[in-house]
């Protein structure tokens, strides 16, 4: 069990940054070079380490039980860098939502194949198979969220109109108090109720 529960954060920690990962690729792709100078283009974990998303809560979610969860700290982005504003932005806050529910699609497609294979495997692998794609379901619904300062904040802002835009801006000093109070009241508890539904169509409702 603890081997297992091990093996989960590190699955976790992955998940995370390679989500951040991908938000300083794209950025670069469109012109701003704040990521890759800063050091954050790389799967080394140091770079990426949250005090809060990657310590402190990790390790609560493994002491009081239930699924892990956690973060890691935001990839530097200059917005006007970009070759393209609007798409830039729009493009940027999506990789890292992309990235996740990729992760998840290839654990899922891992173990499809797996199971369709005539000798049995490891339950092990498929336990890891199936944290990785819930796990990769909840980060990228969760920060599909429009409340910032989450991706899906972004990705509406970049679509909205200039005037929309601006009025959607003064709820962003309130975002992680809002973020807190939802999650602390189990409010978001719908996200891992639709990341469970998606898990169980992607890796079939008898092995989930």
């Amino acid at each position: 069990m603890a081997e297992f529960r091990a093996l989960q954060l590190v699955i976790l920690l992955f998940s995370v940054i390679l989500h951040e990962v991908m938000h300083g690729l794209v950025a670069l792709n469109f012109g701003d070079s704040t990521a890759q100078r800063a050091g954050r283009l790389t799967l080394n974990p140091i770079p990426h380490i949250d005090l809060v998303g990657t310590i402190i809560l990790p390790l609560l979610s493994l002491y009081f039980g239930g699924i892990l969860f956690g973060w890691a700290k935001p990839v530097p982005v200059n917005p006007l860098n970009f070759s393209n504003l609007r798409k830039g932005e729009l493009m940027v806050s999506a990789a890292g939502i992309l990235a996740n529910f990729g992760l998840a699609i290839i654990a899922a497609l891992i173990f499809r194949i797996l199971e369709a294979l005539p000798q049995a495997f490891p339950p092990i692998f498929g336990d890891i198979l199936t944290f990785t794609v819930l796990i990769n379901l909840v980060l990228g619904l969760f920060n599909l969220l429009p409340i910032p300062p989450l991706d899906g904040s972004k990705v509406l802002l970049s679509q909205l109109p200039y005037s929309l835009a601006k009025e959607y801006q003064k709820i962003e000093p309130y975002g992680f108090m809002i973020l807190m109070l939802l999650l602390l009241t189990g409010m978001l508890g719908f996200v891992f109720g639709i990341a469970r539904l998606i898990a169980a169509v992607l890796l079939g409702a008898g092995n989930f």
